[in-house]
């Protein structure tokens, strides 16, 4: 077990402390057994409904770059130049519109908990998607964190159909400023929750990202968990 991070500050978006623990928060409340967004999410902590979960979700996305070596999320190789200067200021996402699977859904804040990790969204709520309020906020540079449940014990929830996203479908975060931050799917992929790969999902990037992360694979119902987890990896267009 990881050891438990301290709670962060609050968010510089020219701060380099900042940028340096969400670094470090990638390898310690995500990672392994301690990955409680990732391991409890989607499950909404009961055995998920028959209908929400029929199937075994598909593969996710590629690491992302760290912020001293731009890297392209989906292949690994180098950035284009113009992504690393595209972003937008800092503001409060406040709805999560993905048109091609039905999703259109409120954000509610993440924060960490007692143990210093990463809280789930309320599972009573089916629709609604959760972002870490302190990290990088969608279309502020850096890579963002939304999160949402795949079922909960009596329906499917928001990110059911996240699985269905393919590389260059589109979707839009609108923002408390009243402005409107599209991404573009550079790829998805699912990863065993005994072998998630912290940095490639979590490290810090020289421009805009976002990951969408639910549960994935088979539900084990002896521990009340899924065997894997769905990244979407997208960057601001």
């Amino acid at each position: 077990m990881p050891a438990t991070p301290p709670t962060p500050p609050e968010t510089d978006p020219a701060s380099p402390v900042r940028r340096r623990l969400r670094t470090v928060m990638t390898a310690v409340f995500w990672s392994g057994a301690g990955l409680v967004l990732a391991t409890t999410l989607m499950g909404g902590g009961e055995s998920p409904s028959d209908d929400a979960h029929g199937r075994q979700a598909p593969p996710a996305v590629t690491a992302a770059p760290s912020a001293s070596s731009s890297t392209d999320p989906a292949a690994g190789e180098p950035a284009p130049s113009p992504s690393a200067t595209k972003h937008l200021p800092r503001s409060e996402p406040t709805r999560l519109l993905i048109p091609g699977i039905g999703v259109d859904a409120p954000f509610t804040d993440l924060a960490l908990n007692s143990k210093g990790q990463l809280e789930p969204p309320p599972a009573h709520n089916t629709n609604l998607v959760g972002w870490y309020a302190k990290g990088v906020s969608p279309g502020e540079r850096g890579t963002a964190i939304i999160a949402g449940h795949v079922d909960t014990a009596t329906s499917a929830a928001v990110f059911v159909r996240l699985s269905e996203l393919e590389k260059g479908d589109r979707f839009r975060v609108l923002r408390a400023d009243g402005s409107k931050a599209t991404f573009v799917v550079d790829a998805t992929e699912s990863f065993d929750k005994d072998d998630f790969p912290d940095e490639r999902v979590y490290a810090d990037t020289p421009d805009a990202q976002v990951r969408l992360i639910t549960c994935a694979g088979d539900y084990d119902r002896s521990v009340k968990d899924y065997t894997e987890n769905l990244v979407v990896f997208a960057h601001l267009v």
